[in-house]
């Protein structure tokens, strides 16, 4: 391959990755201003701890689990740490595509992403200790071994073997391998967690706690769009002009569509114009074309966008007659958005057919059985040790005080006098 093709790939996967680092901002952002304002600190602190956390597991134990090299299909382990390849950090790694270096910080900002979708959901009353652990330990096994099956090469990926067929699971950018692999551990968690008070009255009918900074929660939106085009531009792995641009032309329109399905269902449904709902709309259209960002038509996406807001709605809703707490609604964005992105890839698209449908199928239970066991025994391993939840006293009062000793927001000026 031409040295300046390899440049070039090399470039583009670099810019990808910071553009999907840049979505720890957003994320940021979105969380703080969905959450009360004694929380804050809370919010920010872990998603830098999940930044940090995130990268330094996934050097240790998280690339060697999911890129394991040649393995059985099921579970293989290359080794602790990364190192130079045999052949070096040449043009022969990826077929000359991109570094091994670039290789390894584009998929270590997709681990730490896992692991944000679980924040969110979490917010205003997990111990954050409790938290770490959890981040921590899902990182370094559930996310890399999942990541493994298809990304990695398992079994997976070649499902088609196991019914005579050809072909296998497709998940483009991880609409299940990363947004349902965070979803199913936030479900989880907010489970073992209970609501926060007085999230449901007496009857136990739900009552909003609304957010306190909405111009945040949108500036954090913004940034996630503008980040997918990394998170999913950079899936190509490589920066194949044709390919590049039909994908972030996906990914754009789905994301629209997403807005526009939630902000009309929601506005049927609840008689109001609600940006909270519009604005989840448009992350559930992101995470719905994740999948099969590659294969999609325009009009194709604009479907699966319009369908993915129309769910994160419904889901919104369901969740809260199971009384079940998630303040940013990141289960119904990433969970059932991600399932349905990825049964959307046997359905429309070049791959669209029954037997598709079926290893689409097959990928999310199977994906969605193996996090939801290991995430219930995380989470209730650390509930029955060190404790999930914080005090009702901590709560009430904010976590930003009791747990980290600060305010988010200075009084300026009221002492001067």
């Amino acid at each position: 391959m031409e040295q300046s093709l390899f440049t070039a790939n090399n470039v583009w996967m670099m810019i990808c990755t910071a553009l999907v680092f840049f979505m720890h901002l957003g994320f940021s952002l979105l969380e703080s201003g969905l959450t009360r304002q004694k929380n804050t600190i809370n919010i920010l602190f872990k998603n830098l701890f999940i930044i940090c956390g995130g990268l330094l597991i996934y050097y240790v134990v998280g690339f060697g689990l999911m890129y394991p090299g040649e393995f059985n299909g099921f579970l293989g382990f290359a080794g602790f740490g990364i190192d130079s390849p045999e052949n070096g950090n040449t043009i022969d790694y990826a077929s000359g595509s991109y570094t091994y270096w670039t290789d390894f910080l584009f998929q270590g900002m997709f681990a730490a992403t896992a692991a944000t979708i679980v924040s969110g959901a979490v917010a205003e009353r997990i111990k954050i200790h409790a938290f770490m652990i959890f981040s921590i330990i899902y990182l370094a096994i559930v996310y890399p071994i999942a990541g493994s099956w298809q990304w990695g090469g398992g079994f997976l990926s070649s499902l088609g073997d196991y019914f005579g067929q050809e072909g296998g699971f497709h998940d483009f950018a991880g609409s299940t391998l990363v947004h349902s692999v965070g979803g199913w551990a936030a479900l989880v968690v907010i489970g073992v967690l209970g609501a926060r008070l007085g999230k449901f009255d007496n009857e136990g009918k739900p009552k909003a706690i609304p957010g306190h900074n909405i111009p945040l929660a949108t500036m954090g939106v913004l940034i996630l769009w503008l980040g997918w085009f990394g998170f999913n531009g950079g899936s190509v792995l490589s920066a194949d002009p044709a390919l590049t641009s039909l994908v972030l032309v996906t990914t754009s329109l789905s994301a629209a569509a997403g807005g526009f399905g939630a902000f009309i269902v929601s506005s049927i449904k609840f008689k109001n114009l609600d940006v909270t709902m519009f604005m989840n709309g448009i992350l559930g259209g992101l995470v719905g074309i994740t999948a099969g960002a590659d294969l999609m038509s325009p009009l194709e996406s604009i479907l699966i966008g319009l369908i993915s807001g129309a769910l994160v709605v419904i889901a919104v809703s369901w969740i809260d007659r199971l009384k079940l707490d998630d303040p940013v609604g990141a289960v119904a964005v990433h969970l059932f958005c991600g399932i349905w992105g990825t049964l959307a890839v046997g359905i429309f698209g070049d791959k669209a057919g029954g037997f598709q449908l079926l290893y689409q199928l097959v990928g999310v239970l199977i994906i969605g059985l193996f996090c939801t066991v290991f995430a219930s025994v995380i989470a209730v391993v650390i509930n029955k040790t060190i404790g999930l939840r914080v005090g009702k006293r901590e709560e009430v009062e904010g976590l930003d005080i009791h747990e980290h000793g600060m305010d988010a927001y200075a009084d300026f000026g009221l002492n001067d006098h």
